[in-house]
């Protein structure tokens, strides 16, 4: 039985140099049909988030920034997508989905490592549920060091066995061509 995938913040305004590979990366997951459902989370900046009002960062308000990428927008729908305003982790009605549902364990993919994603899947470890972090579909807006210094907090605080890699790799770490 598959099991359920969460996309974490993978919309237009995060794509960048360090990033372009990998909604590709999470496209070719999602076709291999290993995970199901497939559910995502968007960064939406809101008029009162600390973003603006501490760090003067403005950027992901509203579309097109705050759109899921192009590569995977037909597996999102109002079903599938729930917004998150700031570094808050888990929207309330995903955390009350993942709970009904009562998985055991879900796959994360998805931006950025050292921020959001680590976010969620720590989260989602105080659920109760097994976070799975597949390491080479997930990338930092800031570069590879950024990346790297999530995934050794993640090791630390969710177990290093939580980090895996994908069929897709083609050496140990993906990065932009």
């Amino acid at each position: 039985m598959p099991e359920p995938l969460l996309v974490v913040d993978v919309q237009r305004g995060f794509i960048n140099e360090f990033t372009r590979h990998v909604p590709a990366r999470i496209r070719q997951v999602i076709d291999s049909q290993s995970h199901a459902p497939v559910l995502f989370t968007r960064f939406v900046n809101s008029d009162a988030s600390p973003y603006r009002t501490l760090l003067d960062w403005n950027a992901c308000a509203e579309p097109p920034e705050t759109e899921i990428v192009e590569e995977l927008q037909t597996h999102a729908s109002a079903q599938t997508v729930f917004d998150k305003h700031g570094l808050t982790g888990l929207p309330d009605a995903l955390s009350e989905r993942l709970r009904s549902e009562a998985w055991p364990q879900i796959s994360i993919v998805g931006l950025d490592t050292d921020m959001c994603v680590l976010k969620i899947a720590m989260d989602i470890f105080d659920l109760g549920i097994e976070p799975i972090v597949l390491v080479d579909c997930c990338a930092s807006t800031a570069g590879l060091q950024a990346h790297l210094a999530g995934l050794a907090i993640l090791s630390r605080n969710i177990g290093p066995h939580q980090l895996r890699l994908t069929e897709l790799h083609e050496g140990y770490l993906a990065g932009p061509a």
